[in-house]
Formats: C-alpha cells, sequence, structure tokens
C-alpha cells in the first residue's frame, strides 16, 4: 500500500478506490500537542484543496485540505474521542477521515516519501 503526500502536509494512503488521510509527523511536530480536530462530514462530497476539517493544537490551528476529489465515507471517532492520536501515531490510528475517490489520478500527482521528505525539509 503506497502512501502518497501533500505540499499541506496531508498523507494519504489508497486501498481499493478508498482513501485514508491523516496529518503527517511534520504537520503534528509543528502543531505541537493536538488537543481538537474537527473531521469532515460522512456523505459529503469534497473537490481537491478544499477544507475538510480542522485541527487545533495549544500552539496553533490548521485546516486539513482535502488532499484528492471524493465523498467522505468514514471519519475516526476515535480521534474526534482523543485527539492527541494525531501526535501518538499520526500515519496509523491518528487518521482523520476516509474518502472514495472520484478522481484516482489525483493521488499520482502527489508527492511519494522521498520527494515529501525533501519537501518538507526545505519548509
Amino acid at each position: 500500500m503506497t502512501i502518497k503526500y501533500t505540499p499541506d502536509h496531508e498523507w494519504i494512503k489508497l486501498d481499493s478506490g478508498i482513501a485514508t488521510v491523516g496529518i503527517t509527523h511534520h504537520a503534528q511536530d509543528a502543531l505541537g500537542d493536538v488537543v481538537f480536530v474537527d473531521l469532515p462530514e460522512v456523505g459529503k462530497s469534497y473537490a481537491q484543496k478544499d477544507t475538510a476539517g480542522v485541527v487545533e493544537s495549544v500552539k496553533a490551528a490548521a485546516d486539513v485540505y482535502m488532499p484528492v476529489s471524493g465523498e467522505v465515507t468514514e471519519v475516526n471517532e476515535a480521534l474526534r474521542a482523543d485527539p492527541a492520536l494525531a501526535n501518538t501515531d499520526p500515519l496509523g490510528t491518528g487518521w482523520f477521515f476516509k474518502v472514495k475517490l472520484s478522481d484516482v489520478s489525483q493521488v499520482e500527482a502527489l508527492m511519494d516519501e522521498t520527494s515529501y521528505d525533501k519537501f518538507s525539509a526545505d519548509h
């Protein structure tokens, strides 16, 4: 399963047309301790780069952007109950939402891990 990354520090993991989305280690490091997440509405469709949620920490609040166009199929209720999961396991139990892609080709335009690591080191 391949993980891709956005310039806005979201990750996306594609599995059979459904993508799991969360924030990267870099994003949670920059934010500090996450204390609240606002997750998107299940069943709502978003265009790529739309604001799909908000993550708030003790230091700042940041928008979570939709990395690809599609319909939200599930949100991580465990994350809503325990926002610190975004810090402790951002690429695992700290995922934000799942989306059914409307254009799979959008995933190909995102960064792979090597490209993202270089990008995040420069930004």
